[in-house]
């Protein structure tokens, strides 16, 4: 199999037309192709050498994978099914709004995360998406034209894929891959220390940190990540930052009935972010099958909001999407499909 030459940074490229006996600017006129002019054969690239061409397409291949499979919400949400190189499969969610429509994707195929309430983590971990199956996700959308923002919130844990993560972050905000604004690209992480002091030191995108309860036991009982990384620890480290205003951290709290919505643990939610300049998003739970969880009320979600938004919080109950075809958030899992989905492939 040949490998793949999408997905590669402008340094990446540098060292493979290097190889080759290129000059460096053949590089950037090879990401310009890629990414800017979105080729997917070295044929249409006309002011590269055609013995060059030969020799790349002797070695590489540009194409992208189409999705596999598409589900289509009621509410407009679409969920793709996306083929990987290892013959798995991974989810990316399409979600149109009014003024913008977000793009969700996924960085590993399954998690070893094991939280609680996430049904990606209930199928394991099967492995790593490089750089360019994440990219693939944006590219061989059918909607890709009208997406303004990526978030990295489906199946996987991103910073347990750092590296890839990261390429795949550069080629999508560099000049010379897509040129999307670090603030349209938000990556989620359920707190993986030393990963998170990475991205902040290496990325200017924006960051979204899941939290889910401000009590130590209560939250190691949903995230087994709390023994290894307290969010004690994380908060210390996201002080220690120099976040920037176009960087405001964002904390992902989904709301558990008789669990976690009361008006205690929005108190110590307020003790424990005070003077960190963030948002916290409150989710509705979409229940899942081999768990004792349950979805809190309406009227508890909407308490638990105003006692944040008095606190002085920056505070929003988000809207859910795509419940009706699974690609709500915590909802995103191919065990059930891939059976199927793999005899017609």
């Amino acid at each position: 199999m040949k490998e793949k030459l999408y997905g590669k940074t402008l340094s990446q490229l540098r060292a493979v037309v290097s190889d080759r006996g290129q000059a460096p600017f053949v590089a950037s006129q090879l990401a310009d192709w890629i990414y800017k002019k979105s080729a997917t054969d070295f044929d249409s690239m006309a002011n590269i050498s055609r013995t060059f061409r030969a020799v790349l397409a002797e070695d590489f291949d540009i194409a992208g994978e189409a999705p596999a499979k598409e589900s289509v919400s009621a509410d407009g949400t679409k969920k793709y099914l996306f083929p990987t190189l290892a013959k798995r499969f991974v989810e990316a969610a399409y979600i149109p709004e009014e003024d913008r429509a977000t793009l969700c994707l996924s960085t590993q195929v399954g998690c070893r995360m094991g939280c609680l309430f996430c049904m990606t983590g209930k199928q394991g971990f099967q492995g790593h998406l490089s750089a360019e199956e994440i990219l693939n996700q944006y590219r061989s959308l059918p909607e890709r034209e009208k997406i303004t923002n990526i978030v990295y919130m489906g199946m996987g844990e991103p910073l347990d894929n750092l590296e890839a993560v990261l390429a795949s972050l550069e080629v999508l905000t560099a000049e010379w891959g897509y040129g999307m604004s670090p603030r349209r690209l938000t990556v989620s992480t359920i707190g993986i220390v030393p990963g998170l002091r990475q991205f902040l030191e290496r990325s200017e995108c924006r960051l979204a940190v899941s939290l889910h309860s401000p009590f130590d036991e209560e939250r190691r009982s949903l995230m087994p990540v709390q023994n290894v990384y307290p969010i004690s620890e994380v908060l210390a480290l996201l002080r220690e930052a120099d976040i920037e205003k176009s960087r405001r951290v964002s904390f992902e709290y989904i709301l558990f009935g008789g669990l976690n919505d009361d008006r205690r643990h929005a108190r110590e939610l307020i003790r424990i972010l005070s003077g960190l300049r963030c948002r916290v998003n409150l989710i509705r739970f979409h229940p899942i099958p081999d768990t004792p969880l349950l979805s809190s009320t309406e009227e508890a979600t909407v308490e638990f909001e105003r006692t944040l938004k008095e606190a002085g919080l920056m505070a929003t109950i988000r809207k859910s999407r795509g419940q009706d075809i699974q690609a709500a958030c915590g909802l995103l899992s191919t065990k059930a499909l891939v059976r199927k989905t793999d005899e017609d492939y």
